[in-house]
């Protein structure tokens, strides 16, 4: 009698990965060395934004995608930070932000011009101060507009309104040690983060409660990772007592035992998990591996479906993940990673082989797109919504973006009872360029021609006020100009 070994059915199973040609990478990037467990890399549609090394302050470079081959060594960077850049992640509602969390204890969100930076960026939209100590974590909240999360060494982790430089809540009691990643769930109105102190915690930021806890989801004491999946169940990534590396399935309803379990290998390198909400599919990086292995999850046991491994020759510093609405659907390209060597950046399209030319609607689900579902106040008001997603069948042309506006409220300063959620410092740098200051309106005479009067006035102060800076910045340059011609300086 003879057993046929019944092989599990998945579209997934032939995925293969395939780095592009020579002339498509990105050559001569001097990736940053600083020791901190990030990706260093983020990319969007656009841009492709890497933290690179800079002397006397952080510094990361953007990138067009375009612009492959070699980077000048002259090529102008984002750097108004004045310690290493250790975290960097764009925004999901626009394409032309990007967050910077650094060691010198702040954030700052930067306007990238449309068509990349002709000279170097010194000037972000807003400063968000309000950590201790060095910033290792940044994390856009994925459907509500200007929703930025920020978590510091100082164990505090801040949600801020980027529209209004404002702080919306601090959790500064929730984790007794270090953060080492934050994650949002589909819809935002959960986070789940990994800590040094070996446990998983799924928390409510605007309640600022614990939801669940699980202590040593993962015994070893090298670096975990706690990702939410589309189905609210958690994946961790981790380390076993013996140091052999770990993957590991949770149902939040029930953190008592995980609902898979899987050994890798006994490297040390920690392992960042990226997935994929459509197609349920999560691909594992090693930091300082050669390799990318990827699983499907499904809702049958064994849960967690090993289905193949990337490997190349040079090891990873970092990586970064396009969203799917920048994948090439006419190739059946299900994800693409940036992968950063020490001087280079490579891309690697991980494809479905198909034969046939059509869009083929069983890769492509409707995905997340890049409006947001949420303005800022509505989810404070304790509103959720599932992301706004898009069809990929036309191959999707993205709408115009639109400038970040930050319009700060004015406080007197005895005004907010103590206690209350801060917002950040009034005299943080900012740029005039982006910043329009919003005065405050005599009277509720608001609707027709009243609204329009008031925002006409608004907008004229604004150009007042940008023209006044800048006058004053030529006038600051002509100065400098003038005693360098003089030999002066």
């Amino acid at each position: 009698m003879s057993f046929r070994k019944v092989v599990r059915q998945s579209k997934f199973r032939h995925v293969f990965g395939q780095p592009v040609k020579n002339d498509q990478c990105y050559e001569d990037i001097r990736v940053s060395r600083v020791t901190w467990d990030s990706t260093f890399c983020a990319v969007n549609p656009k841009f492709l934004a890497v933290i690179v090394e800079a002397s006397g302050g952080g510094a990361f470079l953007v990138l067009p995608l375009s612009k492959t081959g070699r980077i000048d060594k002259a090529y102008p960077t984002v750097c108004g930070h004045t310690g290493p850049v250790l975290d960097i992640d764009w925004c999901p509602h626009n394409d032309e932000v990007i967050a910077s969390g650094s060691e010198d204890c702040t954030v700052m969100v930067w306007q990238i011009p449309e068509n990349g930076l002709a000279s170097p960026l010194t000037e972000p939209v807003v400063v968000l101060e309000g950590h201790t100590k060095r910033v290792g974590i940044v994390t856009w909240h994925p459907t509500a507009r200007n929703v930025l999360l920020s978590a510091g060494c100082d164990n505090v982790v801040l949600i801020w309104n980027v529209g209004t430089a404002e702080e919306l809540y601090r959790l500064d009691t929730l984790h007794p040690d270090l953060i080492y990643n934050i994650s949002w769930n589909r819809n935002g109105s959960l986070f789940c983060s990994a800590c040094k102190d070996k446990s998983v915690r799924i928390i409510d930021p605007r309640r600022g409660t614990l939801v669940a806890e699980r202590e040593k989801a993962h015994e070893g004491a090298r670096p975990m990772r706690a990702i939410f999946l589309a189905d609210g169940k958690v994946f961790t990534t981790g380390f076993s007592r013996m140091s052999e590396r770990q993957l590991a399935l949770w149902d939040p309803e029930n953190l008592e035992e995980p609902m898979a379990l899987q050994e890798l290998d006994s490297s040390n390198g920690a392992l960042l998990p990226f997935y994929d909400p459509d197609t349920s599919v999560v691909y594992v990086c090693g930091k300082g591996d050669s390799s990318i292995r990827y699983f499907e999850i499904t809702d049958e046991p064994p849960y967690i479906h090993f289905l193949n491994t990337f490997t190349s020759k040079e090891p990873q510093r970092g990586m970064g993940s396009m969203p799917k609405r920048g994948l090439e659907v006419s190739k059946c390209e299900i994800a693409r990673f940036y992968k950063l060597h020490e001087r280079k950046c490579e891309p690697i399209v991980m494809t479905v082989p198909r034969k046939s030319d059509l869009f083929q609607d069983d890769l492509y689900p409707d995905t997340a797109g890049p409006e947001a579902a949420l303005e800022a106040e509505e989810w404070v008001s304790g509103r959720d919504a599932a992301p706004i997603l898009i069809s990929l069948r036309e191959a999707y042309v993205p709408s115009k973006q639109r400038d970040l506006k930050v319009s700060r409220r004015h406080v007197l300063p005895d005004s907010r009872p103590a206690g209350a959620p801060g917002s950040t410092r009034l005299g943080a740098p900012t740029s005039p360029a982006t910043i329009a200051d919003t005065a405050p309106s005599s009277s509720l005479a608001g609707a027709g021609e009243a609204g329009k009067l008031e925002e006409v006035v608004q907008e004229l102060r604004a150009l007042r006020a940008l023209v006044k800076a800048q006058g004053e910045r030529i006038g600051r340059l002509e100065e400098q100009l003038g005693r360098l011609e003089n030999g002066d300086a």
